[in-house]
């Protein structure tokens, strides 16, 4: 039985092997808690200073904008440049993003316009990080390793967004939030050590042949969009990101108001869809091949959808918790098996453009979030979580449609690519 054991868990580990991407797991693994912890207590300062769930939508547009303006120039860039390189640049911006936030709390200085410049920045800085992070995690594994390194790396995320929102929680309400904003700016220090520490051989990327910015961006949205399972994969996720996760924007609304707690259940409820989609990273990691994925996208698409709208609904702490669970279940689900789906199926040259075009998917966010807080004050926080809940649900079903035809696809490709072997 514990021989047992240990192979399984050497299988969920797998892609751990390697040195870089250990350390690259160390690294990110604490930085990623202070993030989660600045965002709590920042969502907290501004519903405390303002009392507007308005505004709470302006500052989540603001933070994720400039990340879907940015974004599609930044993977021109990561398919240019030294993403390690890059990779650190963003990092120690992050850090002196983070001091400045910190220093205007605790000086008493804050106004809720400094936080939204200051999200500005952060979001400028997220769009040059996310391409260049998304592509170096395929340089740190094996090839054959790939889709249990995208699924440790979602652990990581969720394990953090289970840790960083507690300690938040406990911290805001005991000292305030500006000691979370020192805490996110010390602990960039653990991942520019790790990366720095990392041995990486010249990358192959660099070699290919450059034109100006604007023709190797177009390049790769016809290339994205020319080719019908990342253009469903695109636009399934901008649905989701327009009108179901900005259902986490409203959260301090329905700890305060409607459920009647305080930053200690805010901090529950984000911990609780942490929790969700962990068990969701730990599945993923399980999985010994890529295939199944596609019809992984629509199961988890209808989990996300159904969580959101139970929540909504919900007038108890304990069935709230269990449907934050599920619906964090669901979007985590996919958004690693459709990150795994790109990254297999995609031209190693155009990597970097077709990730920003992800990223700048999911960053349909702030524009969902600006939406929220206007619909939340119209027809109130829950008819407008269950409407993106219902829209989610369309989408996913349309996406199912497609679905037959999009595994051959596909199976195509991971045979040419040798990840599965032809039967005959």
């Amino acid at each position: 039985m514990a021989h047992v054991n240990l192979s399984a868990l050497q299988t969920l580990l797998r892609a751990l092997r390697g040195r870089n991407y250990r350390l690259y797991c160390a690294g990110q693994g604490i930085s990623l808690v202070g993030t989660w912890m600045q965002q709590v207590a920042m969502s907290w300062l501004v519903y405390r200073m303002t009392g507007s769930a308005y505004l709470l939508g302006v500052v989540g547009f603001a933070s994720r904008a400039p990340t879907f303006l940015l974004a599609p120039f930044a993977g021109v860039l990561a398919d240019r440049w030294n993403r390690h390189h890059l990779l650190m640049l963003t990092q120690a911006l992050a850090m002196l993003q983070a001091a400045l936030l910190a220093a205007a709390v605790l000086y008493g200085v804050i106004q809720v316009w400094h936080i939204v410049v200051l999200c500005l920045l952060l979001g400028a800085i997220t769009a040059l990080e996310i391409p260049a992070r998304q592509t170096l995690v395929v340089e740190l594994v094996d090839r054959e390793h790939l889709g249990n390194a995208i699924a440790l790396n979602s652990s990581m995320v969720h394990i953090s967004q289970l840790i960083g929102p507690a300690v938040a929680g406990m911290l805001v309400a005991s000292v305030g939030e500006g000691v979370c904003f020192i805490l996110n700016g010390a602990s960039y220090l653990a991942v520019l050590l790790a990366l720095a520490a990392m041995r990486l051989p010249p990358s192959p990327h660099l070699k290919s042949p450059r034109r100006r910015v604007l023709q190797e961006l177009r390049d790769g949205v016809t290339y994205s969009f020319g080719f019908r399972p990342i253009r469903n994969l695109l636009l399934l996720i901008a649905l989701l990101s327009l009108v179901g996760t900005p259902y986490s924007v409203l959260l301090p609304v329905f700890a305060k108001e409607l459920l009647h707690g305080d930053a200690h259940t805010f901090g529950f409820m984000m911990t609780a869809g942490a929790g969700g989609a962990l068990a969701g990273t730990a599945y993923l990691a399980s999985r010994k091949s890529v295939l199944g994925h596609p019809g992984l996208i629509v199961v988890s698409g209808v989990s996300f959808a159904l969580g959101i709208g139970a929540f909504a609904l919900s007038t108890n702490i304990v069935l709230s918790l269990a449907s934050l669970t599920l619906a964090g279940f669901g979007i985590m689900t996919l958004a690693a098996t459709s990150n795994t789906v790109l990254q297999t199926i995609l031209e190693e040259d155009k990597r970097g453009r077709v990730m920003s075009l992800y990223a700048t998917a999911w960053m349909v966010f702030p524009f969902g979030s600006y939406l929220v807080g206007v619909l939340a004050d119209l027809i109130g926080p829950r008819w407008t979580i269950l409407l993106g809940a219902a829209c989610c649900l369309v989408g996913t079903f349309l996406f199912g449609r497609y679905l037959p035809r999009m595994r051959a696809q596909v199976h195509t490709i991971y045979l040419k690519m040798g990840i599965i072997k032809d039967p005959a």
